[in-house]
């Protein structure tokens, strides 16, 4: 708590007095009453107390457990417990800094009498991890004005902002895979399955249930029915946090890397409703490396990662980031099976260097690239134009990438880009 003087008065005895003192000689009495009433301004303000500093503050939010891009209003209430009038008083709410005041306003100036009670609202934009709001701030100042008390009201209020990884983007382009687990992945080779592969002669020890029985009838000839064998998947979700990716088109816009999270969040829980086992890694700075599992324990880690890990912040990393040590790091992390979901607004050319070197590791490799660039500028534009040409030398070089417009859904944008990888 600290009192302190405004100064609002500084200088006005001088200028009273100096009034009063002309308007005595030269005998105008509109001088000398104006000198009179400064002095007696000046003469209250010396003598004017410290306003009251008893209130109380109430915060309410619509939702504590929201989901990421929700809207969550706040509603504060501040109420004058004391048996003062408080004629100037001005409240500013201590709203989270990682949470945006997309309406209305955390601010409030006004004058509160005993037991009287006056309320603001405004509405913040829910984005990952825990929220703990700060102490309000408060300055109370006398009638005069020339006393404050800044001080601070508190009530302990937390927003809990975790996915809560729903199968939002069902379709997840997967290449085909070479090991044997039955799963839902679609290969090119025949054995157990449900969608018609090819018919073969038969085989002694082939299954009954397998042989074509019409066939035999038509023509007497043994032949076995494969099916398109599917089988499960190994992937890892790597995301680019790098300070470069820290993108975005226009100042309403969360960002590449909040939207290549919240991406993940949706890839992860599709591909392990699938049965397939997904890991998820973090391409920056920090360390983060979840192995590829399965199950409800797997899933839950997930979503504690992609809340509240400090490798995918909403704020670009600060550490030093050494590429070439980063990409070592995770090749060696990798298993030999998994392929690579690579989230990256692909914004300079080491990131699809990236790509391109786990694909010759041997992971298979799929982009998926959210577009942070505008057409606003001459340098937007040539962003835009530079991230097009990164995008062409990787489907040159055999690599599938998905030019995600974040304004569409990312289920949508894989929807049609498999479409077009089937024909």
């Amino acid at each position: 708590m600290t009192v302190r003087e405004t100064n609002r008065w500084y200088g006005v005895s001088a200028i009273a007095l100096l009034a009063a003192a002309v308007g005595t000689i030269v005998g105008s009495p509109v001088t000398l009453l104006a000198g009179v009433i400064g002095v007696a301004f000046a003469a209250y303000a010396r003598t004017a107390t410290p306003p009251a500093t008893e209130f109380e503050l109430t915060r309410v939010v619509s939702d504590p457990g929201p989901q990421p891009g929700d809207n969550v209003l706040v509603e504060v209430t501040v109420e004058n417990t004391g048996a003062k009038t408080a004629p100037d008083l001005r409240v500013v709410d201590g709203v989270p800094e990682s949470l945006r005041v997309v309406s209305g306003s955390p601010r409030l100036g006004t004058a509160l009498r005993p037991g009287k009670k006056a309320v603001f609202a405004y509405t913040v934009e829910a984005v990952r991890g825990e929220h703990t709001f700060d102490p309000a701030q408060v300055l109370a100042r006398d009638f005069s004005g020339a006393v404050e008390h800044e001080f601070e009201l508190a009530d302990e209020t937390t927003i809990t902002c975790m996915p809560q990884l729903e199968t939002t983007a069902e379709d997840v382009p997967l290449r085909e895979q070479t090991i044997r687990h039955t799963g839902l992945l679609a290969t090119r080779e025949g054995g157990s399955g449900i969608e018609f592969f090819a018919t073969r002669e038969y085989r002694s020890g082939d299954p009954l249930s397998r042989i074509d029985w019409n066939r035999k009838a038509r023509t007497g000839e043994l032949t076995t029915v494969e099916f398109r064998e599917e089988q499960t998947a190994t992937v890892v979700l790597v995301v680019d946090v790098r300070s470069n990716a820290y993108l975005s088109h226009d100042a309403d816009d969360p960002g590449a890397v909040e939207h290549a999270v919240r991406a993940t969040g949706d890839a992860f829980s599709a591909l392990l409703d699938n049965g397939d086992r997904v890991g998820i890694a973090a391409f920056g700075p920090d360390e983060l490396w979840l192995s590829p599992g399965t199950g409800a324990y797997h899933r839950a880690e997930a979503r504690e990662l992609l809340s509240n890990a400090n490798a995918f912040s909403q704020n670009p990393p600060e550490g030093t980031f050494y590429s070439t040590l980063k990409l070592r790091w995770l090749r060696r992390r990798l298993p030999a099976d998994a392929q690579v979901v690579f989230f990256s607004p692909l914004c300079d050319p080491f990131a699809p260097e990236v790509a391109r070197r786990l694909d010759a590791s041997g992971h298979a490799v799929t982009v998926i690239s959210p577009d942070s660039t505008n057409d606003t500028t001459t340098g937007q534009r040539l962003a835009w134009a530079e991230r097009q040409q990164r995008m062409q030398s990787l489907r040159s070089a055999g690599i599938r990438v998905v030019d995600w417009n974040t304004d569409d859904s990312l289920g949508v944008t894989l929807v049609r880009a498999n479409r077009r990888w089937r024909r």
